[in-house]
């Protein structure tokens, strides 16, 4: 079956508006390509962390075929998100084809991990197989922690039940001139970088990285230029920022986003996403 059937099938797993179908096509084609870096086997008995929604966790099901399977965790309530809440989201894929092959946890990464090492815990590995996980695949969701010591507390606690750590992140470069305002949004909401030195300290060992272009369909940069610049981003960093000088940075770089659409053909809805940093650790 070719990537485009596949990505046909697999964006209608998902909970969609029917008639902005290209929307879900555009996230789950991203998330193929992704997954042709990984180059997860058939069979394979994947974790995933921060699986929000599903965008990832229908991709990763597809691929391990019907006798893998994929545990897909984060720690957001149910009741999260729009226009569909994760409980909605994370249902119906349930009610699908691809249902039988995912476990949905709602806990924090590093708790679920704790769980697997409890004595008490029925989803820890046999002791002939300490690595309980083929694979753990973090997809856009690292910006989502609180903190570069809680990535590299969970990396670490990694090294004890994956063999292999699968990242996928805004790499904060702009191959395409229109993404550049994705890029000065996302240094605006304080994202992290440094993963890759976060994985080597947690004793990880970089086996192949590369990038990804955004597509034109990928709409996440328009999504978080239009999150930067709305009124309510300015008032959570009038509240929530209180030293003066790291609030004017923020807000200098608002500015920095808002100036840039000017030579953006189309303005917001000209703008692309920035590049993805894919990498395979072992």
């Amino acid at each position: 079956m070719s990537t485009h059937l596949d990505a046909a099938f697999i964006a209608r797993v998902s909970l969609h508006d029917s008639t902005q179908f290209s929307i879900q096509h555009s996230q789950t084609s991203h998330r193929l390509v992704l997954l042709q870096h990984w180059n997860i086997p058939t069979n394979s008995k994947v974790l995933e962390l921060g699986c929000g929604q599903g965008d990832c966790t229908t991709v990763l099901a597809h691929a391990v075929g019907e006798q893998g399977r994929v545990v897909a965790v984060d720690p957001a309530e149910l009741n999260y998100g729009a226009p569909y809440t994760l409980g909605q989201a994370q249902g119906h894929i349930s009610q699908g084809p691809l249902g039988r092959r995912i476990t949905w946890v709602q806990q924090s990464p590093l708790d679920y991990l704790s769980s697997l090492s409890s004595p008490s815990s029925t989803s820890s590995p046999p002791a002939s197989d300490p690595k309980a996980f083929d694979a753990t695949v973090l997809a856009h969701c690292l910006w989502y922690f609180a903190s570069p010591s809680l990535i590299l507390s969970t990396f670490c606690t990694l090294k004890q039940h994956s063999k292999r750590l699968l990242l996928a992140e805004w790499s904060l470069v702009a191959t395409h001139p229109s993404a550049q305002p994705h890029v000065l949004a996302a240094l605006t909401r304080q994202r992290w970088s440094a993963l890759t030195e976060l994985a080597l300290a947690a004793g990880w060992h970089l086996e192949s990285e590369t990038r990804v272009q955004g597509t034109e369909g990928l709409l996440d940069g328009q999504w978080e230029v239009s999150t930067c610049l709305s009124s309510s981003f300015e008032r959570e960093v009038e509240g929530q920022v209180s030293d003066e000088r790291e609030r004017a940075v923020v807000l200098t770089l608002r500015d920095a986003c808002e100036a840039s659409l000017e030579g953006i053909q189309g303005g917001r809805k000209g703008v692309r996403a920035m590049d993805v940093w894919v990498a395979n650790f072992v």
